[in-house]
């Protein structure tokens, strides 16, 4: 059995990088219906980031308001080292990854930068045994995201910023465009569109073509050579994974009847221009599910898909990460391993 504390990254404010600490924590309480992991590898993600530093660019409304020290993260792999006792799925020993809390928990409640965090069972699945644990822990959030958007929404719940429901599109025989396709999101959305068929456009510096191209991106755009709106067209689907603002300048490039999914959507101004163009603007929120990481887990161990790290850091390094994230250009994933 574990000890009654671990090391744990936690905050006291908002802020940068400086603000995170390497210290100790009380382990947490296995509730009903909850495994608790020990953790091998955290894979970091933008929410992680904009929680450290309070949530600046959402409306004053929106953000949190929430108790300190804060421990952030979501996404992990690790061991279960204990059971509540109405899970009968896992067992003490089982190797599992998962995304935890998202986005019920995103202000606080998921506390994955630590040596052991508390799940979900329904959030947790057997990891894929074909890849280690950093690179499991890479992609919980970014793989669903990507999995949620384009194939799967896997759940009901309403979206906030749209009155309709999000709904993924065919993609076999279709032309997709994926801006940010380096990222963490955009790598594996290349991935999920080449599988299911699609005839792939990447979008991304042009450091990052050669991965690209071996992860199955039939045509590259380097952006800081072309912008992508000046010579995409005829697309079926832009999966936008920067979104935001200038998220609308990919409506040009689709045909009418197309489709512009941005993962961050908050700052599209162009409903009346996308309905003038005949084509669908949609998004919607990635929600832990641990039924969708056991499909996907399939892929990941025969490598079907591919995780791609960035770079590790052990978790007393978490102030680092953060500001290697901070520097941008990230390639696939950046990830904390605990010892």
């Amino acid at each position: 059995m574990p000890t009654r504390t671990m090391k744990a990254i936690r905050q006291y404010e908002f802020g940068g990088p400086d603000v995170l600490r390497y210290e100790d924590a009380p382990i947490p309480d296995l509730k009903a219906g909850d495994v608790l992991v020990r953790v091998h590898a955290v894979g970091l993600n933008p929410p992680d980031w904009y929680l450290r530093d309070g949530y600046k660019s959402l409306p004053p409304e929106w953000q949190p308001q929430l108790d300190f020290p804060l421990i952030l993260g979501t996404d992990v792999s690790g061991a279960v080292a204990a059971v509540a006792d109405d899970v009968e799925d896992f067992s003490v020993g089982d190797a599992v990854y998962s995304m935890v809390r998202f986005p019920g928990g995103m202000f606080g409640e998921s506390k994955a930068c630590a040596e052991y965090v508390s799940v979900p069972a329904t959030e947790v699945a057997l990891k894929p045994a074909g890849i280690d644990h950093a690179h499991a822990a890479g992609a919980p959030m970014s793989l669903l995201t990507a999995w949620q958007f384009m194939v799967e929404l896997g759940h009901d719940e309403s979206n906030p910023l749209q009155p309709n429901r999000h709904e993924p599109v065919p993609l076999e025989g279709k032309v997709v465009l994926v801006n940010g396709a380096a990222g963490g999101v955009g790598h594996f959305a290349v991935q999920i569109a080449k599988l299911k068929g699609a005839h792939v456009i990447a979008v991304a510096s042009g450091k990052h073509e050669s991965l690209l191209r071996a992860l199955g991106a039939d045509a590259f755009i380097d952006y800081t050579r072309t912008p992508p709106e000046d010579v995409a067209c005829d697309i079926d689907l832009v999966v936008d994974t920067l979104g935001g603002a200038t998220t609308g300048r990919f409506l040009r490039t689709l045909k009418r009847g197309g489709a512009l999914f941005p993962v961050y959507p908050l700052g599209f101004d162009g409903a009346e221009e996308a309905a003038r163009l005949g084509v669908t603007v949609s998004a919607t929120q990635v929600r832990s599910n641990g039924t969708q990481l056991s499909e996907v887990g399939r892929l990941l161990d025969d490598g079907t898909i591919r995780v791609v790290v960035d770079s590790t850091y052990p978790l007393a390094d978490a102030r680092r990460a953060h500001e290697r994230a901070a520097r941008g250009h990230i390639q696939g994933k950046i990830v904390l391993t605990v010892d």
